[in-house]
């Protein structure tokens, strides 16, 4: 006799998918960056499976004024690579707020997911924005946190 074993299909978790906001204002960088993860990978889904995109879409306003605590601000450094000898660029996390707020949010939500096909994937679904205003309000996105 052989087992067989069911499998939950995730189509309709799929189809019903919700579009949720964030907003960053004087909130701290890590601790939204998990939620928004969480919510990209479909976590918040009863019918959630790793390697499946079962999530859900997010916009993030406000970056700009997202807050790092302690002494993130001169002490996190973020590197980048041109390939050549010498061409190593190194920004601060404060200089990263200043200049590309979109990818400094961008970029702590691109780290808690994981490295694969994916999260490439994932990462399509989020949505920062710097100021209050964003173009999805057709969506009736719903606050996350």
């Amino acid at each position: 006799m052989q087992r067989v074993t069911k499998s939950l299909s995730v189509e309709a978790a799929r189809k019903g998918r919700t579009w949720y906001v964030v907003d960053a204002d004087g909130q701290s960088l890590g601790r939204i960056a998990t939620r928004i993860a969480a919510a990209l990978r479909g976590k918040n889904n009863p019918a959630f499976t790793p390697h499946v995109d079962c999530g859900d879409f997010v916009v993030v306003v406000n970056a700009s004024k997202v807050k790092l605590t302690g002494s993130k601000a001169t002490g996190k450094l973020y590197h980048r690579h041109s390939g050549f000898p010498g061409g190593i660029r190194t920004r601060t996390a404060g200089d990263f707020l200043e200049r590309n707020p979109e990818q400094l949010v961008r970029t702590a939500v691109q780290g808690m997911l994981p490295t694969n096909r994916l999260s490439r994937r994932l990462i399509t679904k989020l949505k920062v924005y710097a100021g209050p205003e964003h173009p999805h309000t057709a969506q009736k996105p719903v606050p996350l946190i």
